[in-house]
């Protein structure tokens, strides 16, 4: 079964099963005589042969296993960095006109995940960076990140974010399209300071793309012959490419290899990938209490997310033209029937498949990497990716 290009496993294993492996492998690694081979590298090789491992035997001969690495166990690993980042965000988001300070500071505040930033951070250590400019790295990435979300809630007319009313509900439309035009000014504005050519060149080449994916969507709201490769060209700008370029930008700080920063480049797209495309399954098995927004945005947005577009493929014809009404007209006067209609296709578990595809795609490309925590961390990330429930 080919899951991504140039990926193809015989007899691919879930991300669950692949978390089980490095278990296993880590617990050979410590007592190996000083011989480690990197976690990570091990779980592509099982994922590569097919997995020819009893895993129920691997998992009770390593009882005595430590617990395995998991995303607060990441978080904790970057606390100390991200503080600087988050001091740098802070320190530079500042401006002598009131109002956006007050836009800026609301959704900063908000907090959320923080990953993109993450990324820049685990990217530069696991390459070998030993300097400090990875800080300002990560905060650009997260200002873009937060300059997105503000264009984002103006365009999807969003009312609920990270579980608070969007900037735009506060303050209007035009304060949040301005002060979002002001976070991508500065940090093109960081960018210079950074004195590097080809992290501009990445990121600039990136906030494109990002414009053009979303133009993309806005072309397929309310059109239900959108299908999966439209969907996924979408998502690869509007997502997966500053995943990409945060991992990249890591990559060209420490002056690494190309071989080095095409991989985790090509982690970045992945994760992105997953990241996004289980986004998607959420807005329809989340609750907004959980999920920070409100459950079916996408819907009463009229975009067709994949679980959707799967839906209306693989319906009975009745419900396939009640879905095709559903997405030209928007809004959630028939959401129950549109979940009903996602439920009963198979459309959960097929967009998931599909998310943990990208995913293992993700663990496939830190083959390249040298083993270290960062490495592993950043493959805890695509367990992480497709297990999240917010």
């Amino acid at each position: 079964m080919a899951f991504s290009p140039g990926v193809r496993c015989r007899n691919p294993v879930t991300v669950a099963e692949a978390g089980a492996i490095r278990r296993a492998c880590k617990v050979l690694n410590e007592t190996a005589a000083g011989s480690r081979n990197g976690i990570t590298r091990i779980i592509v090789a099982f994922l590569a042969v097919g997995c020819p491992v009893n895993l129920s035997s691997v998992t009770e001969s390593v009882q005595r296993a430590p617990q395995s690495m998991c995303f607060t166990d990441v978080q904790a690993l970057v606390r100390d960095d991200m503080h600087k980042v988050d001091a740098l965000i802070r320190r530079r988001l500042g401006s002598d006109v009131l109002l956006v300070n007050q836009v800026a500071e609301h959704i900063v505040a908000a907090g959320g995940k923080r990953l993109r930033p993450i990324l820049v951070l685990l990217a530069a250590r696991a390459a070998g960076y030993n300097g400090v400019d990875h800080y300002q790295a990560a905060a650009i990435i997260e200002f873009i990140h937060t300059a997105t979300l503000l264009h984002d809630d103006v365009v999807d007319e969003s009312g609920l974010r990270r579980g608070r009313q969007t900037a735009n509900a506060l303050f209007g439309n035009a304060a949040s399209v301005l002060v979002g035009d002001y976070l991508y000014s500065r940090s093109f504005q960081l960018m210079v300071e950074l004195k590097g050519m080809r992290v501009m060149q990445v990121l600039a080449d990136t906030t494109n793309a990002i414009a053009e994916g979303e133009v993309l969507q806005l072309m397929h709201v309310g059109n239900p012959d959108t299908d999966e490769i439209a969907y996924l060209r979408v998502i690869e700008r509007k997502t997966a490419v500053l995943f990409a370029a945060a991992c990249r930008i890591g990559a060209i700080l420490a002056g690494a290899p190309e071989a080095i920063e095409n991989a985790l480049a090509d982690y970045g797209m992945a994760l992105g990938y997953a990241f996004q495309i289980a986004d998607d399954v959420l807005d329809y098995t989340s609750d907004a209490d959980t999920l920070g927004k409100n459950v079916g945005d996408d819907l009463a947005e009229g975009k067709p997310t994949l679980p959707l577009i799967y839906a209306l493929k693989h319906a009975p014809a009745d419900s396939a033209q009640a879905l095709r009404r559903v997405i030209e007209t928007g809004g959630l006067e028939s959401l129950d029937l549109v979940i009903a209609a996602i439920k009963d296709s198979g459309a959960l578990q097929y967009t998931e498949r599909r998310s943990g595809e990208y995913a293992r795609a993700a663990l496939a490309a830190l083959a390249a990497m040298p083993g270290s925590i960062e490495v592993d961390a950043l493959a805890v990330l695509a367990d992480y990716a497709v297990a999240r429930r917010s």
